[in-house]
């Protein structure tokens, strides 16, 4: 195989001190929680890696212990730059109390950034959130005092007469992803998966920062038995592979192990839908002033 299979805790291993680790998925979608558990794990038995910048787009978490909120320890975490925090409350509390640099761009905005990255480019130049908090004459989306005394990010540009703001792209060290099936090559398929979110251009970021990336997966199959059509990661872009061990920590999204009408299979039949909530008088009286 020219692909390499490692355990979760092999791939955490290859993660040094202080790179920049790049993260896919949404919310509970096409993370690959079985990686993040292992990091944690080698942080809290060794101390590394450590001094980390987490770079993501949505906010990849349960609103309790999953996802991003594997990485809330002292000293895992330098700085973090996110599209969405959301649901990564123990992370959140950490830029709460001043414990780690955070950036919060518009989620689109960090998207973009991936891909410019990718394309070697210097940044992401657009008009996307001109006047609101991420603009530099406000806030430059820094979200705490100790990021306030870091450098900008974001710089204000007049090209043609217009403003737009340019923010700055940061190389991907390492980056971890999620799939359904990877063959021997390396490539990678997510015909399970919900959502594919920003897997490919995270994975083009990182191979031309020159850093490595692994993908977890479901299992590995022969050379050239996936559908051309369904890789949607090619192998030239993973130097890894892991093989999930625990189906719980590949689950489809963070409340469901793995519905086929998520990920497109089939069209869901009303059978497969719950009755609406009974809402409180309260929230009934919030969604008539929203309409």
């Amino acid at each position: 195989m020219s692909v390499k299979v490692l355990t979760a805790r092999e791939a955490a291993d290859l993660i040094p001190n202080g790179v920049n680790l790049a993260t896919n998925g949404f919310i509970g979608a096409s993370f690959p929680e079985e990686i993040a558990i292992a990091i944690e794990q080698r942080f809290l038995e060794t101390g590394a890696p450590n001094d980390l910048t987490l770079l993501f787009c949505a906010a990849q978490g349960d609103s309790k212990d999953k996802g991003l909120n594997h990485f809330a320890h002292d000293g895992m975490v330098r700085r973090a730059i996110g599209g969405h925090w959301g649901l990564a409350p123990k992370l959140g509390k950490m830029v709460a109390d001043n414990k780690i640099i955070a950036y919060d761009f518009p989620q689109g905005v960090t998207a973009h950034m991936f891909r410019d990255a990718a394309a070697h480019k210097p940044g992401t130049l657009t008009h996307v959130g001109l006047g609101t908090f991420v603009d530099p004459r406000r806030l430059g989306g820094k979200l705490n005092d100790l990021t306030r005394e870091q450098e900008d990010l974001v710089e204000l540009m007049e090209i043609g007469g217009k403003e737009y703001l340019f923010y700055k792209n940061q190389p991907v060290n390492f980056a971890i992803i999620s799939g359904t099936y990877a063959d021997e090559d390396g490539n990678i398929s997510m015909e399970h998966l919900g959502v594919k979110a920003e897997a490919l251009v995270v994975a083009q970021a990182c191979k031309n920062s020159g850093g490595t990336v692994v993908a977890q997966v479901e299992r590995v199959v022969k050379s050239g038995s996936l559908d051309p059509q369904k890789v949607e990661v090619p192998g030239i872009l993973v130097d890894a592979v892991v093989v999930v061990s625990d189906m719980k920590n590949h689950m489809q999204t963070f409340g469901t192990q793995y519905n086929p009408g998520f990920s497109g299979e089939h069209r869901m039949g009303a059978a497969e839908f719950t009755p609406p909530l009974c809402l409180p008088k309260r929230s009934l009286r919030a969604v008539r002033l929203w309409n």
